[in-house]
């Protein structure tokens, strides 16, 4: 009998601006673990923009963000997440009514305004984050 593929798991990235970090861990995540996440961004306070670097280093390992958009937490309806990633770096407590997912915390650095290299190490820093996620939401699905 065939195991039953369960529904990729809604999986929020979150930042400060929606304009680095949580972009690249979205694209990493559409790119590498489309299988087991449903994946999305969103910033404290938006930028409204992604910045150039973070597309040129996400275009040289061979990803694209091309479809996504810099835009707030409530925009993103966190409350429809199963989980929220955290990597602004801030309590994100006062930021729920209600409805909040369940939160997991990186400390993952702002590479906002830097060299091309940081963003690279940044990028780098995600992906190894965003694969051993996938790889543990792998594993549970596995098990069921």
């Amino acid at each position: 009998m065939a195991k039953k593929l369960l529904p990729a798991k809604k999986i929020l990235f979150l930042c400060l601006g929606n304009a680095c970090r949580s972009q690249m861990a979205e694209a990493l995540a559409r790119h590498l673990a489309a299988d087991v996440i449903e994946a999305s961004s969103a910033g404290l306070s938006p930028l409204g923009y992604i910045t150039l670097p973070t597309v040129a280093v996400l275009s040289e390992s061979g990803v694209s963000c091309d479809g996504q958009t810099s835009k707030s937490l409530r925009e993103a309806d966190p409350a429809t997440a199963d989980l929220l990633i955290n990597m602004s770096g801030r309590s994100i407590e006062n930021f729920f009514d209600s409805g909040k997912p369940p939160v997991e915390d990186w400390d993952v650095g702002d590479p906002f305004g830097s060299d091309l290299e940081i963003y690279r190490n940044i990028r780098d820093e995600i992906e190894r984050r965003v694969i051993e996620l996938a790889g543990r939401l792998r594993a549970s699905a596995a098990t069921r």
